[in-house]
């Protein structure tokens, strides 16, 4: 692969955007980028696509990648190409370039056109060579994606399958409104687990008995009746506790910021909670050293801890991965709960409930910013059904946590952040032959 010294101007010239003001925007599906990414959706579009958008207000230097058609506004730069592939080289090596640190002197600041298209740089000759490299980069992000769809999913599955169980209580309605036609409440129950029919479990019976068993003994486990509560009607022998009665152990910061170092142990601050995931973010600058992690907390966190942010935005919540140690900032409250009550599985799925999430805003204490108590939290009432039924949630679920909990993606993102320089410079070579990726 023979690489020829450039510029950006020379190679891919920055074109103005073109203004597009909201009330002039239509409805439609063509996004509208701005400096941060699509900001708005039309019914036409500026750029044919595919084409690369890049901040010249706002977020200045900010690469964004658009396969489709698309309208670029005036506070973004755009380039095309012909190539969606040579576009994802181009893309990745503008992104190398440090664009966001190239803030003009002006009174408000933007990315100087001039200055850009200055920039040296080196290329593949061959415009194959650049397609070819895009190409084999971006499987990395393509990879990545399908990982984050997965997960997303996933995360819907099993909310899906809590809010079934433990929301709408829909095995125990099915088992009521079949005792009112006399039909079979087992059975009713069993369809409503496994979403099949009458047929369907027949035929589960006759080809996977075992399967039909367990899914028997699941349907079992709920009751045929409601009863009155505090929560108002729930299952019948279901009860009703407050954190008190099923947490083992409080872990909390010692109310000061640790010392943090460049590596070593992750501290986690409440922006590490991602809204609707089960893992944490570990994608920080802070860290603690062993010393430190040793002596500075009152406990640490284990495997299966739930972690809640009590201050600022409040509610967040993730459990703690197998397999990796963290610390916690002091806007942070961890909680291990007795296994003997309760699955912490089953309450990472109950306080990730709406209805927890309302009883929290109730309780905020709105000063600066927004906190909640711990005392706060524990006049919240939660629900609990047999733990039996609790752990077999737990089984179900776990195969998919465990994947949610997975470092792929960390594993793909570093390694792709890690080859990254090495193939924009020509410094790795990849066989330009090779057809395979």
């Amino acid at each position: 692969m023979n690489w020829i010294e450039t510029t950006v101007g020379e190679y891919c010239p920055f074109v103005y955007g073109k203004g597009l003001p909201k009330t002039q925007r239509a409805e439609g599906n063509i996004p509208v980028f701005g400096s941060n990414g699509c900001v708005d959706y039309h019914n036409k579009s500026y750029v044919n696509g595919p084409g690369i958008i890049i901040g010249r207000k706002g977020s200045v230097g900010a690469v964004h990648l658009s396969a489709d058609p698309f309208w670029p506004i005036d506070t973004s730069f755009y380039v095309e190409k012909d190539s969606i592939d040579e576009l994802k080289f181009t893309y990745y090596l503008l992104k190398s370039l440090g664009l966001e640190g190239m803030n003009s002197d002006s009174a408000v600041p933007g990315l100087n056109r001039e200055n850009a298209h200055a920039l040296p740089i080196r290329i593949p000759e061959k415009k194959q060579d650049r397609e070819k490299l895009g190409k084999w980069i971006s499987v990395y992000d393509s990879k990545i994606e399908l990982n984050r769809q997965t997960n997303q999913t996933l995360e819907q599955i099993a909310k899906a399958m809590f809010k079934s169980w433990f929301v709408d209580f829909d095995p125990v309605r099915a088992k009521i409104a079949a005792n009112v036609v006399g039909e079979n409440a087992q059975r009713a129950a069993m369809a409503v687990i496994s979403g099949k029919d009458q047929t369907e479990l027949d035929q589960l019976y006759q080809q996977h008995p075992e399967q039909y068993q367990q899914l028997q003994a699941t349907a079992s486990l709920f009751p045929d009746n409601l009863v009155d509560s505090e929560l108002g009607e729930i299952p019948e022998g279901w009860g009703v506790v407050g954190f008190k009665d099923i947490i083992r152990k409080y872990i909390d910061n010692r109310g000061r910021t640790p010392p943090t170092v460049e590596s070593g142990i992750p501290l986690l601050e409440v922006k590490h909670l991602p809204d609707g995931s089960i893992k944490p973010s570990l994608d920080t600058s802070k860290y603690v050293d062993i010393e430190t992690f040793n002596s500075w907390f009152r406990a640490h966190l284990e495997a299966e801890d739930i972690m809640i942010s009590t201050v600022g935005t409040i509610g967040r919540i993730c459990m703690v991965p197998k397999g990796v140690k963290v610390a916690i900032a002091q806007n942070l409250l961890g909680m291990r709960f007795e296994r003997k009550k309760v699955s912490p599985y089953f309450m990472y799925y109950q306080m990730d409930s709406l209805r927890f999430r309302h009883d929290i805003d109730a309780r905020l204490v709105v000063t600066v910013q927004a906190s909640i108590k711990r005392k706060d939290l524990e006049t919240i009432d939660l629900l609990a059904p047999p733990v039996t039924l609790q752990n077999e949630f737990e089984q179900l679920i776990i195969p998919f946590v465990n994947i949610l909990q997975s470092n792929q993606s960390i594993e793909l993102a570093s390694t792709r952040d890690a080859l990254l320089p090495k193939l924009l410079s020509g410094k790795l070579s990849i066989d330009t032959n090779e057809t395979d990726f």
